[in-house]
């Protein structure tokens, strides 16, 4: 049986706007709306799996339209506080595709998924690029998140290999939600990096535009 075999096909759905995660990265969520109390209650009964998907801005407030594409994570670490919130963090395993929503008498979202479009997530080899590629996008970034407030360490995060380093600023990059589920779609390293390159484009000539209309 191989990785993607050992997933589960119906899997609790966490939808939080602009926020996605990827495989082999990590995020501490802080639980405490009573929906999310018991998915994490289930979850942790089971295989200790949630799908992150980012809600669209159509559909019932309440109960908004998906965006297809989540990925699945992995509860590596679980407190509960004295007021009763749950601090978790989770693991990026694998993106997915949603084919339909499960109806269910839960107080959260249940969908049923395949992983066949991103079945390399599950590949344990690392994909290589030039570790040079990243230093105009670094450039870039620190201007837009030091215009936006941001603070990053950015000595830890070159520490990483290229693939961790990529997805984690696609991960705290002030992009919008639509920006970012276009990163996370990617199929692979270097289309993601072009794709984060163009992002970053439209914000420099967007300043550009701004200072010569001043």
């Amino acid at each position: 049986m191989n990785e993607k075999n050992k997933l589960p096909s119906i899997i609790p759905i966490f939808p939080l706007s602009n926020f996605i995660i990827f495989p082999n990265t990590t995020v501490p969520l802080n639980i405490f709306e009573p929906r999310y109390i018991q998915m994490i209650d289930d979850s942790m009964k089971s295989h200790r799996m949630i799908g992150m998907v980012q809600p669209k801005k159509s559909g019932q407030l309440k109960k908004p339209d998906l965006y297809n594409v989540g990925c699945i994570g992995k509860i590596t670490s679980f407190n509960e506080t004295d007021d009763g919130r749950y601090l978790i963090i989770i693991s990026g395993v694998s993106r997915f595709n949603i084919n339909e929503e499960i109806s269910s008498d839960k107080l959260y979202r249940s969908c049923k998924v395949n992983y066949e479009n991103y079945i390399k997530d599950l590949d344990e080899k690392i994909e290589i690029l030039n570790s040079k590629d990243l230093d105009k996008i670094f450039k870039d970034l620190k201007s837009l998140f030091e215009k936006k407030g941001f603070v990053v360490d950015w000595s830890n995060l070159k520490k990483q290999d290229f693939s961790n380093t990529l997805n984690t600023l696609s991960m705290a990059s002030p992009f919008s939600l639509e920006e970012k589920q276009v990163l996370l779609e990617t199929k692979d390293l270097n289309t993601r990096k072009l794709r984060l390159e163009e992002i970053l484009k439209t914000y420099t000539l967007d300043e550009f535009s701004n200072k010569t209309i001043q």
